[in-house]
């Protein structure tokens, strides 16, 4: 299976994970000039921008340690951009780390800076 394909099936599986939690989705790969966003979903009144990281082993390092400071700028202009085009609300970015077959759920795992 190729990154994008293996990307979708993880997605999906978090995807359902968060719904599970309570999350309600409301787009997958969210696209825009400055970057895409895996899953934004509402929960509890905010606006969830959602990076979804699968690692079949911590050979490279773990899903939560992917998400770096590079990756976390690309997402927070795609959010930018999204709250541009829908409106502004509270809003957080969590990050659904898929290591194996285990989900970790990081809620606030970086803020806007």
């Amino acid at each position: 299976m190729n990154k994008r394909k293996t990307g979708a099936v993880y997605e999906e599986k978090a995807a359902a994970y968060l719904k599970e939690k309570g999350y309600r989705i409301l787009e997958k790969n969210y696209r825009c000039p400055l970057g895409e966003i895996d899953l934004i979903a509402e929960e509890r009144g905010y606006l969830v921008f959602i990076e979804v990281k699968y690692r079949r082993t911590s050979r490279l390092g773990t899903g939560e340690e992917a998400v770096n400071t590079k990756k976390q700028r690309r997402i927070l202009g795609a959010a930018r951009w999204y709250l541009m085009e829908h409106g502004m609300c509270p809003c957080r970015f969590d990050v659904a780390a898929i290591n194996g077959t285990e989900i970790t759920l990081v809620r606030n795992a970086f803020e806007c800076r």
